[in-house]
């Protein structure tokens, strides 16, 4: 018999289901809104907007006076919805709470004398934003997405203070705090990463060790899911990384019994059940 263990946290995240709930309000009341970007890293949930009237703005050009535009939940730099405002675009915004609390902190950092070390992904829509928020209070900071970029691009400096991005590794974190606290005079850290990436890294590291298989779910541009995967993948080889129920194969479970499985928090409950349904029909267990 089949044992499925599915995380606690699989799932929505609480950032990411005020942006979906947020985007879902203004299709169903206003009939068509835009946002900058996909409101989160899931072609599914893009998909499902984007059929009632929320589709994702290709360039600001396209945009009239009194159109409305979802900020997503990764946020903006200033200028960027400053000019939205110019433009008389009625603007919603959906940016996470704890990816505001980055910016807070940048803001602090800044104000205290502080070079910034921003530890998260170079070109991610969330580092792109904490980036505008450091630019605008004249601050001066880097990016730092591996060890090899922290020894290559932090400069020597007296006081340096770190915050991450929210979706980041809490083990590369604490590698990137430990190696600055060994090489700057004074270091302040915040430690930004949210608490619904931290646990659910910690409850892949529980069930990954523990099963025949593991199951990671979530878009492949997501961040988190991502490094869901890469622990999971570090404890168990047989960890594989799907959008859909679609995409699992039957291989995949033969002669195995104890399947692990996890999702991003961008990853709706409805294409998690779909997938442990599958795995249920693949191993001839019956399900409602």
């Amino acid at each position: 018999m089949a044992n499925i263990i599915v995380a606690q946290t699989a799932g929505f995240c609480f950032g990411v289901r005020i942006a979906v709930d947020m985007a879902k309000q203004a299709g169903e009341k206003l009939g068509h809104a835009y946002t900058n970007g996909p409101i989160i890293h899931n072609k599914q949930v893009v998909n499902y907007l984007k059929s009632i009237g929320v589709e994702e703005m290709q360039d600001y050009s396209q945009l009239k006076p009194g159109d409305t535009v979802i900020i997503r939940s990764h946020g903006v730099p200033p200028k960027t919805e400053r000019m939205l405002k110019e433009l008389n675009i009625n603007v919603l915004d959906a940016t996470c709470p704890f990816v505001k609390k980055v910016h807070d902190k940048v803001k602090q950092l800044v104000e205290e004398g502080y070079f910034v070390v921003i530890i998260g992904e170079e070109g991610h829509p969330e580092v792109i934003g904490t980036l505008g928020h450091l630019e605008e209070v004249g601050g001066k900071g880097v990016v730092v997405e591996n060890f090899e970029d922290l020894v290559k691009k932090v400069p020597k400096r007296n006081r340096i203070g770190v915050v991450a991005q929210t979706t980041q590794s809490e083990d590369f974190f604490r590698e990137a705090v430990g190696y600055l606290a060994e090489n700057t005079e004074e270091l302040k850290v915040f430690n930004t990463i949210c608490d619904a990436t931290s646990v659910r890294q910690e409850e892949v590291k529980k069930i990954a060790p523990e099963v025949d298989v593991m199951i990671i779910i979530g878009g492949k541009h997501s961040g988190n899911t991502q490094r869901l995967y890469q622990i999971s993948k570090a404890l168990n080889p047989n960890t594989y990384h799907i959008e859909t129920a679609d995409e699992l194969q039957e291989q995949w479970f033969e002669n195995k019994e104890n399947i692990g499985v996890s999702a991003g928090a961008s990853t709706p409950d409805w294409i998690i059940q779909e997938v442990v349904n599958k795995i249920k029909e693949i191993k001839g267990v019956s399900h409602e």
